[in-house]
């Protein structure tokens, strides 16, 4: 892999403070990690939210979830302006285009692993994504 990608992706890094990237060109790929610095919290004053502010869990929901094999960019529709490739409630077929990953200018069209019912689409169009990140819920 060129070395002038490989800048480009840490330039990607340290831009959009992500923590991971892993790219794959053909038979090549590469897999950049950034390590957390500790943060000692301070004893005289404990970092504690109001429980109003203390995000709701939600039971555990049931069925296939597809993450995000790369970090990116997540497009729900082919092009702007476009119905996006699947809704909440669409019925799915494995190897059906869920979303697009725009990773350094190259489209890569996410699939569906297995057959299922759309339950939860946990991103928004335009929104950076992580690798691994949980992107669709299904219920198979």
């Amino acid at each position: 892999m060129d070395i002038r990608k490989i800048k480009k992706l840490i330039d990607l890094m340290i831009e959009s403070d992500l923590q991971a990237i892993e790219v794959k060109e053909g038979d090549q790929s590469i897999a950049l990690t950034r390590r957390n610095p500790v943060v000692a919290a301070s004893v005289a004053a404990p970092i504690a939210a109001p429980v109003s502010e203390v995000p709701v869990v939600k039971a555990a929901s049931r069925g296939a979830v597809e993450t995000s094999p790369m970090v990116g960019v997540f497009y729900a529709a082919p092009n702007p302006g476009e119905a996006p490739f699947v809704n909440v409630g669409q019925t799915i077929s494995a190897g059906e285009t869920l979303g697009i990953i725009e990773a350094m200018k190259i489209m890569n069209p996410i699939e569906a692993t297995q057959s299922g019912v759309i339950e939860e689409i946990l991103v928004k169009n335009g929104d950076v994504i992580q690798f691994g990140q949980p992107l669709f819920r299904y219920r198979a």
